[in-house]
Formats: C-alpha cells, sequence, structure tokens
C-alpha cells in the first residue's frame, strides 16, 4: 500500500515558494523548501484543503509571466 493513500493516518499540507501542494505524512520529516499550511489533518481533511486552495496548477512563475489561459 501507498503509504500517502492510507485513509488511518495522519497527514499535513505543504507548499512551496512556487505555490505548488503537497500531501504529506505527519511521521515523515518536511522537506527543505517546503512550508506547513494545515499542520495535521486527516486524508479527506487535506485533499479537500488542498482542493480549495490550490485553484491554478501552473507554478508561481509561470502565472507571473502569463497571468491568463493561453487562447488560439
Amino acid at each position: 500500500m501507498n503509504p500517502f493513500d492510507d485513509p488511518e493516518a495522519r497527514y499535513r499540507v505543504l507548499v512551496n515558494a512556487e505555490e505548488q501542494y503537497s500531501l504529506w505524512r505527519v511521521d515523515i520529516a518536511v522537506p527543505d523548501g517546503w512550508t506547513v499550511v494545515l499542520p495535521d489533518g486527516g486524508l479527506a481533511e487535506c485533499l479537500e484543503h488542498i482542493d480549495a486552495h490550490w485553484t491554478d496548477m501552473r507554478p508561481l512563475s509561470l502565472r507571473q509571466n502569463r497571468p491568463g489561459p493561453v487562447r488560439s
């Protein structure tokens, strides 16, 4: 089983400088370059937080250079 798919585990939500989000187990150290934005929650709660806050999947640097969607 993937350790990040365990519905019984406790998770946290991380974000990096590019405003990309990550689900991370609380029993694993936070990697360099990532900040905790939700320190402890269940799997569903953390995934809901990510869905609510990560509304544009493009990295921040790309959004700043191209603020709108590319249209043909």
